[in-house]
């Protein structure tokens, strides 16, 4: 790891002395971009029972909030940075993990970083980035901007939702990318915090674009602490109204869950303002070794099937959503009068604003 460590120094302080001649711009000329999000919803448990213990949108039979989103970025000449902030319970359960799907410890601060980040274009192909990141595994990700359906998948709060460290991305074409880093001991936190602190994940990400509206990511991400993470997302657009999307991942090793499963997602647009969708998912733990509680005990399995409609209004978009989850057995939900459940069902209705 140390000669991998020397070795990545040298070829980012070697860029840098090359390119120190470029003409760039100055800060007046390039402008500061500010965006975000705002989120609220209702979610109703058909058995008065928070049953589904996936990540964000906990809360039953309330109206709350999930997170005001707050990013910045900003890029002169060929280097540039992204600080991006959330404040709420949707940023702050990713921060806080034994606080997941409950209250939150007296005296938490509710926010939590997301992105914090530079990075430097070496050339128009190759690019150098440092800092906090989102993942790059998984389909699904913490902004519900960026996602169609409002609740959250099995894999995704299974998987990372952050990494910190450095990565270099070579885009071959535009059809073509590959992306390799070295990246913190564990997952979802800006420092090392294992016992003996190491940047010792090794990421990589291999992008294909084999036809117009198709693209495939295939992601590894492999650590002693953090475990190994094999990761499939692949989405294609096969007409202007129809759209395909598929998730597929398992975890070995160490970390939180071990774990299989897939995800599919068809999407149909019925109108420019109107679009359903289908989130099928099949997960698997096969065992867990600490880390956030999602409620499926090793050898169980769930399938869940979530139902979307996304209703778009200018940068407004109302989320109605029906889910009903399934177990092989039954020590996972509750019904009404607190006895055990192999079925959950929820409805939910969330408003989203993008800027």
């Amino acid at each position: 790891m140390k000669k991998t460590l020397l070795l990545l120094s040298a070829l980012v302080a070697g860029s840098f002395v090359v390119k120190a001649q470029d003409t760039v711009k100055t800060t007046s000329d390039a402008p500061l971009v500010i965006y975000g999000s705002v989120d609220t919803y209702f979610k109703k448990d058909f058995a008065n029972k928070p049953n589904i213990q996936t990540s964000f949108g906990s809360d039953n039979n309330s109206v709350s909030i999930g997170m005001i989103d707050l990013g910045l970025k900003k890029k002169v000449g060929k280097a540039s940075f992204v600080g991006e902030m959330s404040f709420g319970p949707r940023g702050q359960e990713q921060s806080v993990p034994d606080a997941l799907y409950g209250s939150l410890p007296a005296g938490t601060s509710s926010y939590h970083i997301q992105n914090l980040y530079v990075s430097y274009d070496v050339t128009d192909k190759f690019n150098l980035t440092a800092g906090y990141m989102a993942t790059f595994v998984g389909y699904e990700v913490i902004s519900p901007v960026g996602n169609f359906n409002y609740s959250t998948s099995y894999l995704f709060s299974a998987g990372p939702f952050q990494n910190a460290g450095f990565k270099a991305t070579y885009a071959f074409s535009d059809k073509v990318s590959l992306m390799a880093g070295v990246f913190n001991d564990n997952w979802n936190t800006y420092k090392s915090n294992s016992a003996t602190p190491e940047v010792s994940t090794f990421g990589a990400q291999l992008f294909l674009s084999p036809v117009k509206g198709w693209t495939a990511y295939i992601n590894l991400a492999s650590g002693k602490y953090s475990g190994t993470i094999l990761d499939l997302t692949t989405a294609y657009q096969i007409t202007d109204a129809f759209k395909l999307g598929l998730n597929a991942a398992r975890k070995t090793g160490m970390g939180a869950y071990n774990y299989f499963g897939y995800a599919l997602y068809p999407q149909i647009a019925v109108s420019k303002a109107v679009t359903f969708g289908l989130r099928e998912e099949y997960f698997k733990a096969k065992a867990t070794n600490g880390g956030p509680d999602i409620g499926i005990s090793p050898g169980n399995s769930v399938i869940a099937s979530t139902l979307t409609c996304s209703i778009k209004s200018g940068p407004l978009t109302f989320i109605p959503e029906f889910r009903l989850d399934h177990t092989k057995t039954g020590d996972v939900f509750l019904k009404s009068d607190g006895t055990a459940s192999k079925s959950a069902g929820q409805f939910l209705l969330a408003a989203v604003y993008a800027f």
